[in-house]
């Protein structure tokens, strides 16, 4: 991984408070949900420190609007089978939302449905911003849960047990469960 020097964590904060303010209509700062009903302060200082470490390059539209979107995200409680950034979400239900405000396309509800439906498979070396990454649950080889790629090994998802928020596919639990990859098709 990559050594994150000061100035570039400086640099992401400056870009990502000008990209997440500037088509505000009121002047007020932003700040993540969070919840502390499902997300202790460890994790959502871990999310944080993991969301800095990324020092995002916001030069691409769709990349900007992707950003923006998971930004908001970050922090919404885990709850089955919805997809609403203030009551709760599952990991198929914020990507879902996402898809669908950001680049404007419909997918299927069901992580797995996504996968065979909408999906391309590709190989996680070939893994791209936006791209999806996909889990097992360790009972079988079925495609239990879904996350949006971002880079550099990082993803954000809707973790049961945490909520929405960054992780890495290095992290013992992903990289023992990782399924597949897959981009979406237009």
């Amino acid at each position: 991984m990559a050594i994150v020097k000061p100035r570039h964590i400086i640099a992401l904060l400056l870009v990502l408070t000008l990209a997440t303010t500037s088509c505000r209509t009121k002047k007020e700062a932003y700040t993540p949900r969070t919840s502390t009903s499902s997300i202790s302060g460890d994790d959502r200082g871990n999310t944080n420190a993991k969301w800095k470490a990324l020092d995002i390059k916001l030069t691409r539209h769709d990349n900007k609007a992707l950003y923006r979107e998971l930004k908001e995200w970050l922090g919404t409680p885990y709850q089955y089978a919805k997809s609403d950034k203030g009551r709760g979400t599952d990991c198929s239900g914020m990507v879902m939302e996402v898809y669908k405000k950001v680049f404007d396309i419909k997918l299927e509800r069901n992580s797995a449905k996504i996968f065979e439906k909408n999906c391309k498979e590709i190989g996680r070396h070939r893994l791209k911003e936006a791209d999806l990454v996909f889990f097992n649950n360790g009972k079988s080889d079925r495609i239990t849960h879904v996350g949006i790629y971002l880079k550099d090994g990082y993803f954000v998802h809707a973790s049961s047990s945490r909520g929405v928020i960054v992780s890495h596919l290095t992290e013992k639990y992903y990289d023992t469960h990782f399924q597949c990859a897959g981009r979406v098709k237009h």
